[in-house]
């Protein structure tokens, strides 16, 4: 909502370049709707100027400038086809259709034809047109003839179509120049900024890769530039600003850098394995994690990695998530010596999800309602057989272990445990150091086949989360058609150190799967009831937790995630036997610890460690030695010294117990 108001002096009609002169307004709200600057209303009420540094406002900003790399493009390369050029988190892309890839040289020509259009001051200018008179325009665009073809359908065209055709009528923007030329056109539902002088000089473009044409392997592979556009420069500069430190961050460099874990070609891609150092940062995460749910009244269960594919046409993981499960083996079939089958095969999926098996632990016997809420988790490893173009390390993979919790409660239990979840996941997450979030609250989308189940149960489950999650205090954000496709959730959004935004845990509630799976336990009345199902991952797979912690750290994780806590340096080699001492004794009472041998000099020594993020270095010489002391320093390069070793080795073990994050001197209380 803006605090800008049109003048008091304009006669209506008119158009938003009247009503709200301010230059920073670039499109307008009109009864929920967003239009042009240019569109001419009747009336001031419910309507809103939208402006540049306003979400809607950046994201018309971001198309426009999609639609000027449209157009600079094929000035580059006149034979380039569209595809489509959707604003996304931070910037835009656009899809072309090219004989060959772009080359750094195409796009420093296409920045230049860029810096041209934005300074031509070309007008978007929009047009309704008939689905032929579109065909006609853009006969030479089969891109664009396929998305008019696809207009109107039942799911979106293609990710991101929906700035190009919906259900509506169809329109074409034009880039009219100041003479009145038209420039450029292109497919679009709009709306766009004014003119391409908006622009500015606050964008770039970023990047090129490989993508495929609706999303489908089995369509062409288009060529794909992806940039980033804001209101000034030097809210770019500050954009840039910020990648350069995600990159410093960037998790799969740290990953190598400190050795933590890698993706060997041999196992296959999205297939990681963890290496020594990062196994004992996965161990303590888990570790922590294990503990708290046995404190919190949570019962740990195990379940196989394979199952024949009937529980999952039960689940109805089959029918409506198949797309992203492994193919089928064919097992246990029997084969005669003459080769005739004398028992047919039966189908078994690697598990992409522990519900189903968490279920039949359920079932297994007859259950009360003095055993509710039943709280099962698993450390559970799952696949899914993710498209190879969306890997991303560990954030994105094929082979994941979830810390997956599933609670059968009673229908009075439902908001409760709810509450419950959501205070153990937050204190959680703050124990492994993350404090800033908000939720997001995830509904079914009206009409898509994909949700399952009654609407009056969906209803009653997400009037139920949003009280939860509005009874947190909490910011909440809605996220219409994002909830899995048997209930709605809670999703918890962690900002890191950097300021980046991390979807964490989920808490889903579910009605379908008891159901489905017949799920009952005996109420007090002596009758049979079904239990309502809530679905809990706090880390969303330890893989992925893994490489956010790892990046809100960059590397320097607490004492007690540290994989080395503590390296001895001895000043010259004959003081190594009085840091081994020292070092026992901490190993004595569970500190990670070691001393340097190595042929290194003193300070080649520390400056191995400090890039290896170790968070406490102890340095022992004479005078440490004779007085029995150690020295310590710290990541910034800060010491301490003199220290007696008792309460070195106090301070230690309190770091860790703490919990806390020690990167100078000040920190080691």
């Amino acid at each position: 909502m803006s605090d800008l108001i049109a003048p008091a002096d304009v006669d209506l009609p008119a158009d938003g370049f009247a009503l709200f002169p301010d230059r920073s307004v670039v499109a307008l709200r009109v009864r929920g709707e967003l239009k042009d600057l240019a569109t001419v209303v009747d009336s001031l009420d419910g309507v809103e100027p939208v402006t540049v540094s306003s979400p809607d406002g950046l994201n018309i900003l971001r198309h426009s400038t999609a639609h000027i790399l449209a157009q600079a493009v094929q000035r580059v390369r006149p034979q380039a086809n569209l595809g489509i050029g959707p604003p996304i988190t931070d910037g835009f892309y656009y899809d072309f259709g090219v004989d060959e890839p772009f080359t750094p040289e195409d796009l420093k020509a296409i920045k230049k034809e860029m810096e041209r259009i934005v300074r031509e001051g070309q007008r978007f200018v929009r047009r309704v047109v008939t689905d032929d008179e579109a065909r006609t325009e853009l006969a030479d665009e089969p891109f664009k003839l396929e998305l008019i073809g696809l207009k109107g359908g039942s799911q979106e065209a293609a990710e991101g179509a929906s700035v190009e055709v919906g259900a509506g009528e169809l329109t074409i923007y034009d880039n009219v120049t100041r003479d009145g030329e038209t420039a450029w056109k292109d497919l679009c539902r709009g709306p766009h900024v004014p003119s391409t002088r908006v622009a500015g000089n606050g964008w770039d473009l970023t990047r090129v890769a490989g993508a495929y044409w609706r999303g489908s392997e089995k369509n062409p592979q288009l060529q794909r530039i992806y940039g980033t556009a804001w209101p000034t420069k030097d809210e770019l500069r500050a954009y840039q600003q910020r990648l350069e430190e995600a990159a410093k961050r960037d998790h799969r460099k740290l990953g190598k850098d400190l050795d933590l874990f890698s993706f060997p070609e041999e196992i296959g891609p999205g297939l990681s394995v963890f290496h020594p150092k990062g196994g004992i940062i996965r161990y303590e995460i888990e570790r922590y994690m294990r503990e708290s749910l046995l404190a919190n009244g949570y019962q740990v269960v195990n379940t196989p990695h394979i199952t024949k594919g009937d529980l999952f046409m039960t689940s109805g993981h089959l029918q409506w998530y198949a797309d992203g499960m492994y193919p089928p083996m064919v097992l246990d079939e029997v084969v005669d010596a003459d080769g005739h089958v004398s028992r047919e095969g039966q189908e078994y999926y690697l598990k992409p999800m522990n519900c189903p098996f968490h279920n039949l632990i359920f079932r297994s016997r007859g259950r009360s309602y003095r055993e509710l809420p039943l709280r099962l988790s698993e450390f559970g490893s799952v696949y899914r057989y993710e498209k190879s173009g969306t890997l991303a390390g560990l954030t994105r993979v094929r082979g994941m272990t979830q810390d997956d919790t599933h609670i059968y409660v009673t229908a009075d239990q439902v908001k409760g445990e709810l509450e419950h979840s959501l205070a153990f996941v937050l204190q959680t997450l703050r124990d492994y150091g993350l404090n800033d979030f908000y939720l997001e609250l995830s509904t079914k989308e009206e009409g898509n086949p994909k949700f399952i189940g009654d609407d009056r149960l969906w209803d009653e489950a997400t009037r139920t989360l949003r009280e939860v999650a509005e009874g947190s205090g909490l910011e909440l954000v809605p996220d219409p058609g994002g909830a899995a496709f048997y209930g709605p959730k809670i999703s918890v959004q962690a900002r890191d150190a950097i300021g980046r935004t991390w979807q964490m845990s989920t808490i889903q509630l579910d009605f379908n799967q008891p159901e489905r799976f017949e799920l009952e336990y005996t109420g007090p009345d002596g009758e049979k009831h079904r239990p309502v199902m809530i679905h809990r991952a706090l880390f969303g797979s330890i893989e992925r937790f893994f490489a956010i912690l790892l990046e809100h750290y960059a590397g320097a994780f607490p004492v007690w995630l540290a994989p080395v806590q503590v390296v001895g340096i001895p000043v010259a080699e004959e003081y190594g036997p009085y840091l081994d001492e020292i070092v026992a004794r901490l190993r004595a009472v569970g500190v990670r610890a070691e001393v340097d041998h190595s042929d290194d000099r003193m300070p080649k020594k520390i400056r191995t460690h400090t890039t290896q993020k170790v968070p406490l270095q102890l340095i022992a010489g004479e005078q440490d030695r004779s007085g029995g002391t150690v020295s310590f320093r710290f990541r910034d390069g800060s010491q301490t010294n003199g220290i007696p070793v008792d309460e070195a080795i106090d301070k230690i073990v309190a770091a860790i117990s703490g919990r806390l994050l020690v990167n100078t001197a000040e920190d080691l209380v």
